[in-house]
């Protein structure tokens, strides 16, 4: 089976839309994890969300979606590039105990800190050139509710967002209203009458019919009415991109001393992905290797290796 993203459009009219399921992904990310029911129901739709946001970019890179909370969860993460390759991880509290029914402000906003996150990461960065990032308060009950408000006032797009997920699949419907091009204030109007009955329809969607129903049959129930233009599906897939590599690179960061003196304490860095659960280990030859191949790579020779 393979996930699926369906764009579509309403004729003669400024609405566009888009369905995501995600079935074989979201069962592999949950593969390496182990998350509580209400961390699951989150994070599911936040992948559903980035899914359904990426597909609209026009952008050679990654987007990140984070929300960095103040409760027992303390980090949501989800990466969907350019291609609709997603990975998603969380980070609990050591102490946290959650219960089914926590909700989004629950677990994320308790003491009201929560923090939400995207960032657009390009593939092809020229020197000096940032990631964009727009961070804001955690502003809605729910992630449908956050995302719409987050692109109300960062991107002014009207946006309106149905998410669900369970242990067996994550779904979403995403409508969002063009921007206007300039015409006469009848087509402004018309425009204003279709989104708000597109609106309507969505409204009538139900969490459980979202959770048991395929996206076609979905389409078909809620806009039977109306003249669509449905495009090519697009087929999301759970990737990582860890690397020994890039773990290798993270160590460096760390420096030399620090990595040094955990080798002494306890003999080997043993480092799980967070994403995927991929295993890498690093001896005391593999760590100092790890720096030496810095220096020469830095143009200079390691201390031990000069010559008086």
């Amino acid at each position: 089976m393979t996930d699926t993203l369906q764009k579509f459009m309403f004729e003669n009219a400024g609405v566009r839309g888009e369905f995501v399921e995600l079935e074989q992904s979201w069962q592999q990310m949950l593969s390496h994890q182990n998350y509580p029911q209400a961390v699951k129901t989150i994070l599911g739709e936040l992948m559903a969300a980035s899914a359904l946001l990426s597909a609209n970019l026009k952008f050679n890179g990654t987007m990140i979606m984070q929300i960095h909370g103040d409760g027992p969860v303390k980090l949501m993460v989800v990466e969907c590039d350019a291609n609709l390759r997603l990975r998603a991880t969380a980070k609990l509290a050591e102490d946290a105990i959650i219960e089914d029914h926590e909700t989004l402000q629950d677990l994320v906003h308790a003491h009201g800190q929560g923090r939400f996150v995207i960032t657009l990461d390009p593939n092809d960065k020229v020197p000096g050139q940032q990631a964009y990032q727009g961070i804001v308060p955690l502003d809605g009950d729910s992630i449908a509710t956050v995302i719409e408000n987050y692109m109300l006032r960062s991107e002014q797009l009207d946006t309106k967002l149905w998410l669900a997920a369970n242990d067996q699949v994550a779904r979403g419907m995403l409508l969002q209203k063009l921007p206007k091009t300039g015409g006469s204030g009848a087509q402004v109007d018309d425009d204003a009458d279709a989104w708000n009955h597109a609106v309507l329809l969505g409204d009538t969607l139900k969490r459980e019919e979202l959770l048991t129903t395929n996206i076609s049959i979905l389409m078909h129930r809620l806009f039977w009415e109306q003249t669509l233009r449905v495009f090519d599906p697009l087929h999301p897939v759970f990737h990582c991109g860890c690397s020994r590599e890039k773990v290798g690179d993270m160590l460096r960061m760390l420096g030399a001393e620090e990595v040094e003196s955990a080798i002494t304490e306890i003999g080997r860095l043993d480092i799980n992905c967070d994403f995927c659960g991929k295993h890498y280990s690093f001896d005391p030859v593999d760590c100092a290797q790890l720096f030496i191949a810095k220096t020469l790579t830095e143009g200079t020779s390691p201390a031990s290796d000069i010559k008086h």
